[in-house]
């Protein structure tokens, strides 16, 4: 009876429930044409998918951290996505960045200025008001994505985690959205300068509108817990505290730009201004019209003869890979063991990032112009005059994917990218085309060099144009010059000893402002390298000359890295002494603190690394580990974790152990910082190579430091197999 009763209130509450959603409500027959059931189906997959990826703006702080105000909550932005922002939350100024690492990963850096209130060291020598550089982390244990909606969102973070440290907080947070009633709210709990609990809600009522500007705006209040009144290293201006709510407007144009005004304290009114982009993920400010489509005709497959001889062949297929982006430099043909006709081509990629573009645009070309008396083709990708990968295409295959007969994925099967070989050699096989390299090519650019915490100055800097020839010797060696001259510099002057935390290590990096203080031209790079193929994953390198701007010598790596490998292994060393701060000449010599002097000893650096790479496809996120002896004489390791991104972004932190027992404000100092690059071609309208690079350690020190050496065997082979 009780299995009877139940049987029938199921029955019933799906009876309700078909009453409810009404699948026919216009009275349409039980049985409809199959294109409109398959329309809805669509339109309902359609609104199932909105509803699941429907959410609340999400919000930075003051300090460039997904919250409120001044506290944070547990939600963050979309990975990949970085802000950039400034504040005036009185008495401070605060300028910061915010990037997603991971979708549970948000990292946020600030620099904080102390209005009014000058640095007690320094401050009347230029420094001018005192000043905070902050870095912040959260971390996501309990996200939208781990499957739990009806659960609050919950994460973990610190603030001011490295430096000194003033700003310090412990937090955790959760969060909840209520989307019905366009409300998020969050309860959290912190420890150090957010002290106890703290709360936030954010409204936006207006969302679902359809009338700009209004849908975008949203109200915020929070309890603000910062312990303004007890903490020590709070500004003596910012301590008073009427009321601990803080009541604003925000607003959130195009996920892009966002405005913000609020009461803090119950005395001042803060704003602030921030703009975020989708750098990770983006496919570019420009769709890539000026890329050409894949090769399609003339479709030529006449056998090599009379009618199309060698020379015709070589030519066309040298302008159909041109037009393509791809320069063909040699072409041998020879006869394998059972008297088959086979192919070989050189290819040099100018233009794409990623392997399987290259890969695919060679095989329309293939597949539409080698001869139909060719049995094989063997293509070898090379790159900064090292032979990097190859394929070997049977030709009946290509003829099989261009009618569709195969698809992309059984063609990569069955001509897998493989270990280059060598080139045949002119006695063995026919050469049909040769192409020489560029001797010399010309490009200028822009470059800003940013230095922070200068005892007359914050923030100092250098705009210089840069120039760099490089080409080719003989076709096999690899040549680069740079060449800057600075147009607007604040660093005349710089350079000296750090009063505050003197360095007693050898002075191989301390110094480097010095070179960068001409306003003359100054030639940068001037080096030579030659790469080999041994076969088998095996690469070797030498290099010669000018590497840097402060560091020059000559440099030979080993790197055993096989095709189709997530790792690689290899080991480095370099000999290289310091260069004058102007010309070009060496010198045998460096400074060293000792007592109370600096004096000059002997020195010639010698660095030398056993590294380590592995790159976890599943994250994108690569490894690099380097031990071995540094610039200074300290040995150690450096840890380097990288993300890469989908629109070819790398973002990555470093951090550097070693013996050099350094000390910045009576703590042991460890080299470490960030770095990221971001390709070129997301500003065009089309593909490139170029990256615009940028780089910053947490302090200028010598520990940890190492010289440039040339183009590292890992990146240029790394570049030529990259697939997101």
């Amino acid at each position: 009876m009780n299995f009877f009763l139940v049987f029938i209130l199921l029955f019933l509450s799906s009876f309700v429930g078909i009453l409810a959603f009404d699948p026919f409500p216009d009275g349409k027959a039980l049985f409809e044409p199959e294109e409109t059931t398959l329309f809805r189906d669509l339109e309902l997959v359609k609104k199932i998918d909105i509803e699941i990826s429907d959410e609340l703006s999400a919000f930075y702080n003051y300090s460039m951290i997904v919250g409120y105000f001044n506290m944070p909550s547990a939600r963050m932005t979309r990975t990949g996505v970085l802000g950039i922002g400034a504040a005036v939350v009185k008495p401070y100024n605060i300028y910061g960045a915010n990037f997603q690492m991971f979708d549970r990963l948000e990292f946020a850096l600030n620099y904080r200025v102390y209005r009014g209130m000058v640095e007690h060291n320094f401050g009347h020598e230029g420094f001018g008001d005192d000043a905070e550089r902050i870095g912040n982390v959260k971390l996501g244990i309990l996200t939208l994505q781990d499957g739990f909606p009806s659960l609050p969102q919950i994460s973990i973070g610190v603030e001011d985690f490295i430096g000194t440290k003033r700003f310090n907080s412990k937090y955790v947070v959760g969060t909840k959205q209520f989307l019905d009633w366009n409300l998020d709210c969050s309860l959290g709990w912190g420890k150090g300068r957010i002290k106890g609990f703290f709360g936030g809600v954010a409204w936006s009522p207006f969302r679902k509108w359809h009338v700009p500007v209004l849908k975008d705006i949203s109200f915020l209040a929070e309890w603000d817990a910062i312990n303004y009144k007890k903490h020590p290293h709070e500004h003596p201006s910012g301590r008073k505290v009427k009321s601990r709510v803080n009541g604003g407007i925000s607003f959130l144009g195009g996920d892009t730009l966002q405005l913000s005004v609020s009461s803090v304290r119950g005395t001042e009114i803060a704003a602030s201004g921030s703009l975020r982009y989708p750098i990770g993920t983006t496919n570019g400010f420009f769709p890539k019209v000026d890329d050409p489509i894949p090769y399609q005709s003339p479709i030529d497959t006449e056998p090599l003869g009379i009618v199309r001889n060698e020379q015709d062949f070589s030519q066309e297929l040298a302008y159909a890979l041109s037009d393509q982006g791809l320069d063909l430099y040699s072409a041998f043909l020879e006869y394998d063991e059972m008297g088959q006709k086979e192919l070989w081509l050189k290819i040099v990629n100018n233009r794409y990032r990623e392997e399987r573009v290259v890969r695919d645009r060679v095989q329309h070309v293939l597949a539409a112009l080698t001869p139909s008396d060719v049995k094989t083709v063997i293509v070898i990708i090379e790159a900064d005059a090292l032979p990097c990968q190859a394929y070997r295409y049977r030709n009946e295959d290509l003829k099989r994917w261009r009618a569709g007969q195969i698809s992309d994925f059984e063609l990569e099967t069955v001509s897998p990218m493989r270990e280059a070989p060598s080139m045949p050699s002119e006695y063995d096989a026919a050469k049909i085309f040769q192409r020489h390299k560029r001797i010399w090519t010309f490009t200028i650019r822009p470059r800003l060099l940013t230095f922070f915490g200068s005892t007359s100055g914050k923030f100092k800097y250098n705009v210089s144009a840069v120039t760099s020839p490089e080409g080719y010797i003989l076709d096999q060696v690899y040549y680069k010059f740079q060449i800057s001259y600075a147009i607007k510099s604040s660093m005349q002057g710089l350079g000296g000893p750090d009063r505050a935390n003197p360095s007693r290590l050898l002075i191989v990096r301390t110094d480097s402002l010095k070179y960068f203080q001409t306003n003359t031209f100054s030639m940068e790079q001037a080096y030579f390298q030659k790469g080999w193929n041994f076969g088998k994953g095996w690469f070797y390198r030498l290099a010669l000359g000018y590497f840097e701007a402060a560091y020059g010598g000559a440099a030979t790596e080993l790197l055993y890295y096989p095709v189709n490998s997530n790792w690689a292994i290899g080991a480095e060393f370099a000999a290289v002494p310091k260069r004058h701060y102007h010309g070009i000449e060496f010198r045998r010599t460096t400074f060293q603190l000792r007592g109370d002097r600096y004096i000059k000893v002997p020195f010639i650096g010698i660095q030398y690394f056993l590294d380590f790479y592995y790159d976890y496809k599943p994250l994108n996120m690569d490894l690099l580990l380097s031990a071995g002896q540094f610039l200074a004489k300290d040995k150690g390791v450096r840890i380097d974790i990288g993300r890469y991104f989908k629109s070819g972004m790398r973002f990555s932190l470093w951090c550097t152990f070693t013996n050099g027992h350094d000390r910045v404000n009576g703590h042991t100092y460890f080299d470490k910082g960030f770095a990221f690059i971001i390709p070129l071609d997301i500003f065009l309208k089309q593909s490139s190579r170029n990256y615009i690079g940028y780089a910053m350690a947490a302090w200028l020190r010598d520990v940890g430091a190492r010289a440039e050496t040339g183009k590292k065997l890992y990146w240029t082979l790394e570049e030529e197999r990259y697939n997101y």
